[in-house]
C-alpha cells in the first residue's frame, strides 16, 4: 500500500510512500492519493491536510519507467480527460481537486515535474533547505498536464513561470523562497513536523471563517476587482453571522488577550 492517512485530531498528514522509487507517481499511487484527499475533504472532523511524500522525496514526478513499458501511440493519460467540477482525477491524481480544506505540501529531496505540479496544488509549501523544484519533463518531452502551466504564472509571475518552464532548470529552496515558490525554508528532516505545527494553528481556528476567506482568495483570480469585491461580500458575510458574532462575544469576555489564544474555540 502505498498511501496511507496518518491523524492527529483535525490535522490528517496523507503520505506516499514509494521510497524506492522516490515516490514518482503510479497509477495506483495516483487513485489511492486522489480517494485520501477526497476522503479528507468530505470528513467533517478533519480541518487541515499535510501532504508528504515518505522517504526523503516528495515526488520525483510521473514514473517514466511505467510509462516507457506502455503500447507506442498509448499516452496512459487520455483515460483520464478533465471531465469538470471539484473531483476530476488527474494523472498525477489529486492535482485537480478543489477542496473546501487547506492543504499544506511538506516537501524534501525532489519534486519536480508532476511532483513539482502536485506542491503547487497546496495551499502552502513548506521545503527543506536541500529540497528543489524544477519542470524537469522539460527534457523528456512530456508536458505539464496537472496544473503546471496555471498555478505557476499565479504564484511567481508570468516572466519567472516561462524561465522555469521553458528551461526546466532546477529550482533549489532559496530560491524557491524568495520568488514566492514556497513559503517556508527549514532544515533537512524539518518539512513534515513544520508543515504539521502549521497545520494545527490553523485547525484551532473557527473553521467556517478560514474556508470562506481561503476560498475568496483563490476564486478571486481573474475577475475584475469590483466582481472580485462582490464575490468575497457575498461569500464570507453569512460567516459573521455563523461564526463571527460568537468570537465577537469570545473577545469581550476576555478571549485572546495579550496574544494568547490557547483557548480559542471556548465560549466565555
Amino acid at each position: 500500500m502505498t498511501v496511507r492517512i496518518e491523524k492527529d485530531g483535525a490535522v490528517w498528514t496523507v503520505i506516499h510512500s514509494r521510497f524506492e522509487a522516490r515516490n514518482a507517481m503510479d497509477p495506483a499511487s495516483a487513485r489511492a492519493l486522489f480517494d485520501a484527499f477526497v476522503e479528507f475533504d468530505d470528513d467533517p472532523d478533519a480541518s487541515v491536510a499535510v501532504f508528504w511524500g515518505e522517504g526523503g522525496a516528495f515526488c520525483a514526478g510521473w514514473d517514466l519507467k511505467n510509462a516507457a513499458a506502455l503500447p507506442d501511440g498509448d499516452d496512459g493519460v487520455r483515460t483520464l480527460a478533465f471531465e469538470g467540477g471539484g473531483h476530476s482525477r488527474a494523472p498525477m491524481g489529486p492535482s485537480r481537486l478543489e477542496l473546501s480544506k487547506p492543504v499544506i505540501a511538506a516537501v524534501a529531496g525532489p519534486a519536480v515535474a508532476g511532483g513539482m505540479e502536485l506542491a503547487l496544488w497546496a495551499d502552502i509549501r513548506v521545503m527543506e533547505e536541500t529540497a528543489y523544484m524544477g519542470v524537469y519533463c522539460r527534457r523528456w518531452g512530456i508536458p505539464l498536464i496537472d496544473g503546471g502551466t496555471v498555478r505557476l504564472p499565479r504564484l511567481v509571475g508570468q516572466g519567472r513561470a516561462l524561465d522555469l518552464i521553458l528551461t526546466g532548470r532546477q529550482v533549489m529552496a532559496d530560491e524557491c523562497e524568495r520568488i514566492g515558490l514556497c513559503e517556508y525554508v527549514v532544515a533537512d528532516g524539518e518539512a513534515r513536523a513544520r508543515a504539521e505545527q502549521l497545520a494545527q494553528e490553523i485547525a484551532r481556528f473557527p473553521q467556517l471563517c478560514v474556508r470562506a476567506d481561503r476560498r475568496s482568495a483563490r476564486a478571486s483570480y481573474g475577475l475584475p476587482l469590483r466582481d472580485a469585491l462582490r464575490q468575497e461580500f457575498e461569500t464570507s458575510s453569512a460567516i459573521v453571522a455563523a461564526e463571527g458574532i460568537s468570537g465577537a462575544r469570545r473577545f469581550a469576555g476576555g478571549a485572546g488577550r495579550g496574544g494568547d489564544f490557547g483557548t480559542l474555540g471556548d465560549e466565555p
